[in-house]
């Protein structure tokens, strides 16, 4: 019994560590919108930003990015996550981070040559390669300007 009440409390503890890391959805992100920086070299250098998605209903996401050719980029693998759907009905979304907070518009990617750049650059950050090879298996975004 006591055996059992520690390991319950140990979990709830390593949990509540790692509550960024896990992906668990919330709402709208609070803040002013930050100008555009001139590089996104700061926004990825975070180990973990909040996106949120559906503006009218916001929900938002924890999620890993990298920068390919100067734009930053999120990718959910070949799960087709709920904010995944929502990029679909509307690319208008949020991104948070130390940094401050961002509007974009995301913009799937399917072109081979530049999944393998974000490949590199996601080995490079998080050193292992993304789980998925093609990116007709997968769902990666190009966040850019809303203009």
């Amino acid at each position: 019994m006591l055996l059992a009440r520690i390991t319950g409390t140990l979990s709830l503890l390593l949990i509540a560590s790692c509550a960024e890391y896990l992906p668990l959805s919330g709402g709208a992100l609070e803040g002013p919108l930050s100008a555009t920086p001139s590089s996104w070299e700061g926004v990825a250098a975070d180990n973990i930003i909040q996106l949120e998605t559906r503006a009218e209903q916001p929900y938002s996401v924890n999620l890993w990015t990298v920068i390919v050719d100067g734009d930053l980029h999120i990718f959910a693998g070949d799960n087709y996550a709920t904010w995944v759907a929502h990029i679909e009905n509307n690319p208008a979304v949020r991104l948070q981070s130390e940094a401050g907070l961002y509007a974009f518009k995301a913009q799937r990617v399917t072109d081979e040559a530049h999944f393998k750049l974000f490949s590199q650059a996601w080995e490079e950050k998080y050193g292992a390669p993304p789980k998925n090879e093609r990116v007709d298996q997968t769902f990666l975004f190009r966040l850019t300007s809303l203009d």
